[in-house]
């Protein structure tokens, strides 16, 4: 009996160990793929909210605070990030959790918003030390999700191409794309997505940056309207969690404020704060 159970913890050991290995293996893997990935494109800062032409890995929440033209207020806790991951080389995985929002309109009920996932592949890139630039195409998908209205009336798909050129320590970033619904298009119309931002580095970790976010309508509601919002902003990236230069551990923060420029808008201005842990 003794035998069998000296066996038996051998084999239970052995098996554990293996494990470990195997497990150990997978994200040093993991790790050493991520690092090489990112060190063929920029060192650029995510911007606030224009998607970056590179790829990263990272666990993001943000704050949205709308001011509408009818002196109500809006919270959205979440604004639909979550955690990107590069699991392949020129590849990244993003899973984009509900937000919540708040209204201080009594007469709008507050609730979850919708579910999202990206796909994103990295078409061709070069770091600082060559030719400074990298694009990108991604393709999201956004599930009907939400609550109370609170979410799109249909799952909408929104293609995208985004491209970045720096310039010693200043880049331009640019992203174009579009929101299309599955379904009940003259009800809820396409919408043209362009985000433009400039960034500037200023000593090791402040990236100022002036951003537009506009919405091009067509069909639905606001057919034939322009949206147009300028953003001064200010990214802090990257605050080191561990003295290892390898060691990708690091803390992310800013904000900006949008301000709408256009004769049409949904919101006057809003306080956009983020927060961002890579690894």
């Amino acid at each position: 009996m003794k035998r069998y159970v000296l066996i038996f913890l051998v084999s239970s050991l052995s098996l554990w160990n293996n494990c470990c290995v195997a497990q150990n293996n997978f994200f040093t893997s993991w790790e050493n793929r991520v690092r090489s990935t990112i060190a063929e494109q920029p060192g650029w800062a995510v911007p606030v909210v224009t998607s970056t032409s590179g790829l990263v890995q990272l666990v993001r929440f943000d704050a949205l605070h709308q001011y509408t033209p009818t002196h109500f207020e809006t919270w959205n806790y979440g604004n639909s990030k979550g955690f990107d991951f590069i699991p392949f080389a020129k590849t990244e995985v993003d899973v984009n959790l509900p937000p919540f929002i708040f209204h201080n309109n009594p007469k709008v009920k507050d609730g979850a918003g919708d579910f999202s996932m990206v796909l994103k592949y990295r078409l061709a890139a070069s770091n600082e030390k060559h030719q400074n630039y990298s694009i990108s195409a991604q393709l999201q998908g956004v599930g009907a999700t939400g609550s109370y209205k609170n979410g799109s009336l249909r799952d909408q798909i929104n293609p995208s191409v985004i491209g970045g050129k720096g310039f010693g320590n200043f880049d331009l970033q640019s992203s174009i794309g579009a929101l299309l619904p599955v379904g009940n298009v003259s009800k809820i119309g396409r919408t043209i997505v362009w985000n433009t931002v400039a960034q500037y580095k200023v000593g090791k970790m402040f990236w100022p940056e002036l951003e537009m976010n506009a919405n091009y309508y067509h069909q639905g509601p606001n057919d034939g309207k322009n949206q147009v919002f300028l953003m001064p902003g200010l990214m802090i990236s990257k605050i080191k969690l561990r003295k290892d230069p390898k060691d990708r551990l690091a803390f992310v923060v800013g904000g900006g404020m949008q301000i709408a420029t256009s004769h049409f808008y949904t919101y006057n201005h809003g306080l956009v704060l983020t927060s961002r842990v890579t690894f």
